[in-house]
């Protein structure tokens, strides 16, 4: 017996070392897996919290941007293989007419009242970002059932998640300011925002493009999932996020006037948008010149090029290739924002209009691929730059107990020339040369109605300091 009992013990003494081995094999190879996804984490966070944004709570902003970039970008490609891709031409520009009647039109109403609304909530900026969050999630699985089908019940379901995008766009743009680091611009903040969301959406957008392919369902399954996480995200918000101290409501029109009419009225004025001065009106116009020929350019050349693609290229690569230099162009303008100190937000204005005028001109003059492309790269870059001026003008111009619903109301603004300009390149023929001209008219219109105003401004204000 005690012959065996030692066998026996030295049996198992190798078998627990045998077991301990193989447990230390099964971490180190978990940990070589793990590796490339946490070392990437923590650079990503590290990024987005570096110079003080960590600790005023901006990089938490940044992060929550960037998964609404993906979410959205998920949405999109699941309803552009549907409403778009899956269906011959004809039958594709009319089932995007629909979707711009069912969901563009009612946006185009229900915009104006986005900022008027979160006004009058501004203690629950973080309960609006996650209930926009939690929004687009819900319709997510929604739209999921009847993505396949194309049936009439996805438009509702997709203008829901076009107002809740657009509801978070414009409070996101009132947080901003609350979270500024120390010696940090706005227009730096903004622009590290607007960055992160664009990196995020170019990462999304080969996923969504490669769950699409297993189904038409699936992007839109993994949108759910990013925007759970967003709706969770967003209450890590610090809560000075929810404060409105000092904080009263900023108007489009002139309040003197309405004040001056109404009998025994003894109070000053409220600031409004008009009442600071000329440049951020004119620099609103010109921005909302610009994000008309975005919009115009995305939906005309989404049917010109499916039907007229680049030379030696299929209709799906040529929309490709416009897609992405638009991209690369917000993303180079966002970037150089990030870094360029603008001495005079009103010239750099006028600068990105005139350069988008000119390469409208040249596209309509000699139209061809490379210059639609061209043209889409401009628009990105452009916009972004003009984007960022105006919020420096913004913070310059605008005290800062209106500042916060003051960005909110711009970007009601932009968001509505956005809708107009997509709904003029619905409406027009496939004609290249015409497209590109009207492309110009926009342009031609916001310079008209805003280079002056923005140039006057500028000589009257070359001595004071300039915000970065």
């Amino acid at each position: 017996m005690g012959h065996y009992g030692g066998v026996a013990t030295v049996r198992s003494s190798g078998s627990s070392d045998g077991y301990g081995r193989l447990r230390r094999a099964g971490r180190a190879v978990g940990h070589a897996l793990r590796l490339p996804f946490s070392g990437t984490a923590r650079s990503i966070r590290k990024a987005t919290h570096a110079h003080g944004a960590g600790e005023s709570g901006l990089g938490k902003l940044i992060e929550l941007h960037a998964v609404n970039g993906a979410g959205d970008v998920l949405i999109t490609v699941a309803l552009a293989s549907t409403v778009f891709f899956s269906v011959p031409t004809d039958q594709a520009r009319g089932r995007v007419a629909l979707y711009l009647a069912i969901t563009m039109a009612p946006f185009t109403l229900l915009a104006p009242v986005i900022g008027p609304l979160l006004d009058r909530m501004p203690h629950g900026r973080r309960a609006a970002m996650a209930g926009a969050m939690l929004a687009r999630a819900l319709l997510a699985l929604t739209m999921s059932g009847a993505v396949a089908t194309g049936g009439l019940e996805l438009y509702p379901a997709a203008l829901g998640v076009l107002v809740a995008s657009k509801a978070y766009g414009v409070v996101r743009s009132a947080v901003v300011p609350r979270l500024l680091p120390p010696r940090f611009s706005l227009v730096k903040a903004n622009s590290r925002v607007t960055l992160a969301g664009l990196l995020a959406t170019g990462a999304a957008a080969p996923i969504g493009a490669g769950l699409s392919r297993v189904g038409p369902e699936w992007p839109l399954y993994a949108a759910f999932c990013v925007f759970a996480g967003g709706t969770f995200l967003a209450f890590t918000l610090p809560h000075k996020v929810d404060s409105a101290k000092g904080e009263t409501k900023a108007r489009l029109s002139d309040a003197r006037l309405s004040d001056a009419r109404r009998p025994g009225r003894r109070e000053g004025p409220k600031p409004g948008l008009r009442t600071v001065g000329v440049s951020v009106q004119n620099g609103l116009y010109a921005n909302a010149a610009l994000r008309a020929l975005s919009g115009f350019l995305i939906f005309f050349l989404a049917f010109l090029l499916r039907e007229h693609p680049l030379a030696g290229q299929s209709a799906a690569v040529s929309l490709g290739i416009v897609g992405v230099s638009a991209g690369v162009g917000n993303a180079l303008g966002t970037a150089v924002g990030s870094l360029l100190r603008a001495r005079g937000p009103e010239v750099l204005i006028v600068t990105m209009l005139t350069i988008a005028l000119g390469v409208a001109a040249l596209a309509a003059a000699f139209f061809s691929g490379p210059m639609v492309a061209v043209l889409g790269a401009t628009a990105g870059l452009t916009q972004a730059l003009a984007k960022l001026s105006l919020d420096a003008m913004i913070q310059r111009d605008v005290p800062e107990e209106v500042r916060t619903s003051a960005f909110a109301r711009s970007e009601t603004v932009l968001q509505v020339a956005w809708v107009l300009g997509g709904a003029i390149g619905m409406a027009l023929p496939l004609n290249g040369v015409l497209g590109m001209s009207v492309a110009a008219a926009l342009l031609a219109l916001g310079a008209v109605v805003s280079v002056r105003g923005l140039l006057g401004a500028a000589r009257r204000s070359a001595p004071r300091a300039r915000v970065a």
